[in-house]
């Protein structure tokens, strides 16, 4: 019961994933971080099959890194969105990756971005957006309560109002979530929304 969603406000941008880590039946972990930081001003959130989650978001981090090294300059939002838009397109037709995401980042000449890319290679930049089952209630809470001209306290609070229709209305709901910002000072985690701390198994 994934749940990934992010909002773009006034100068930054914030994501937000439920941090579950389960198999069928089986809740395996409840600190699994499923928001990536790609550079110092771009954040990848990833919902989809673990394996290809993983993998692939490390496969994008790699490449952005790498260009960065070989040109001397980042690349910027709407290229690493573009980048991996194109990856997922071409992997479609030979071995396509079930994942998808939200791209956030922050340039000095664009501002702060989200985008929408899905597992067919859908690419849209959106003021909002969400992925999982979460997203039938984070998208009607936004849609109801989002401005483009939110601060970030309001930004936070909608994110908590969808965290809390999720855990409220989700039969199966994730209990933890992590949020992430990034704007003109980087990218970095604003916090942890946690009603169950991960215990270790004891020996039997």
């Amino acid at each position: 019961m994934e749940c990934v969603f992010g909002l773009v406000g006034n100068g930054f941008a914030i994501v937000a994933a439920d941090t579950s880590a389960v198999h069928s039946i089986l809740v395996h972990k409840n600190n699994e971080d499923k928001i990536m930081l790609l550079d110092s001003h771009k954040l990848i959130a990833a919902s989809g099959e673990p394996g290809d989650r993983v993998q692939f978001t490390e496969y994008v981090q790699k490449n952005v890194s790498l260009y960065q090294f070989r040109n001397g300059i980042p690349l910027t939002t709407s290229a690493a969105a573009n980048f991996t838009r194109g990856e997922l397109a071409t992997a479609l037709r030979k071995n396509p990756y079930s994942v998808n995401i939200l791209m956030a980042g922050y340039d000095k000449e664009a501002g702060a971005s989200l985008y929408y890319i899905d597992y067919i290679a859908t690419l849209h930049k959106v003021d909002k957006g969400a992925f999982g089952y979460g997203s039938y209630f984070s998208l009607s809470t936004m849609d109801r309560h989002f401005r483009s001209d939110m601060s970030v306290e309001e930004a936070i609070e909608l994110v908590d109002k969808c965290i809390l229709e999720i855990r409220s209305r989700l039969v199966i709901a994730p209990p933890n979530f992590v949020i992430k910002i990034v704007d003109k000072d980087g990218a970095r985690t604003h916090a942890w929304r946690q009603s169950v701390q991960d215990v270790t198994t004891a020996s039997v």
